[in-house]
């Protein structure tokens, strides 16, 4: 994946240059390259485009995008996990950091059905196609950072105790330990934020950093423990907050998409 990368950084001219066409800084294509060895899901039909295809999804981020031509490839995830993967993925990118123009694209290319999902990921499109990116920044700014502080407060200590830093956080790094997980070093925000933990989530069903997919069992857990008694509750909050307009639809997708996991793991367990 890495070596992808760095044909793509090659085919337009140097980091910097890939870094505006995504609209994001340097700092971040370096990491990607030199760190965390993927690319995010995000940025990868992005990549893509940027390089008229020299560079294709498939060899960006195999565990998202399996090549279904190639018959020596490895095992592709059921089509049901690579859905469960970007959904986490999605909400874990739109909440983690502040929204840019890549992301803005790939909202606005969401397609929705019928379902009260479906229903709610159409709506997210047609707010994304309906905002700018410096739009999206001012709502993203008045949601969670705010002066002195945002509208919602993403993080599990505080929707399970009152109060940041506290015992759900610890909870977390022990099992974050186990699973060979440590939140990067650019990274400023504790680790139980909700953006955080959707994408570990995404980790650990795509088995995106090189491990395979984890266990149903170890998934559940990590749901169970630290996304079920308080998830729906955020995203609630999130459809009802005054400043959301582009993220109140993203409170509906998160809303429901829990309650799905959390049935879920009930049906399998």
């Amino acid at each position: 994946m890495t070596d992808a990368l760095g044909r793509a950084i090659a085919a337009l001219g140097g980091q910097t240059q890939l870094a505006r066409r995504l609209g994001v800084k340097q700092a971040n294509v370096w990491h990607w390259l030199n760190r965390a060895g993927r690319v995010p899901g995000e940025y990868v039909l992005a990549i893509e485009q940027a390089t008229d295809g020299r560079v294709t999804r498939h060899e960006l981020r195999p565990d998202l995008y399996p090549d279904a031509g190639n018959r020596a490839a490895p095992a592709s995830l059921p089509e049901e996990e690579v859905w469960r993967a970007r959904l986490y993925a999605l909400l874990g990118r739109a909440l983690a950091r502040r929204p840019d123009a890549p992301l803005l694209a790939a909202l606005s290319r969401l397609e929705g059905d019928e379902t009260p999902l479906g229903r709610a990921l159409g709506e997210l499109a047609a707010r994304a196609r309906a905002c700018t990116p410096a739009q999206a920044e001012d709502e993203y700014f008045a949601l969670f950072v705010g002066l002195p502080r945002g509208e919602l407060l993403p993080y599990a200590s505080y929707y399970r105790t009152g109060f940041l830093y506290e015992r759900p956080l610890a909870r977390l790094r022990g099992d974050m330990a186990a699973l060979g997980l440590a939140r990067a070093e650019e990274v400023a925000e504790p680790e139980d934020h909700m953006g955080a933990i959707c994408e570990m989530m995404s980790l650990l069903i795509s088995g995106g950093d090189g491990r395979g997919p984890a266990e149903l069992a170890t998934q559940e857990r990590m749901f169970r423990k630290h996304l079920e008694p308080w998830a729906e509750r955020f995203f609630e909050d999130l459809e009802r907050a005054e400043s959301a307009h582009l993220y109140r639809p993203l409170g509906s997708v998160g809303r429901h998409f829990m309650a799905i996991e959390r049935q879920g793991f009930a049906l399998a367990a």
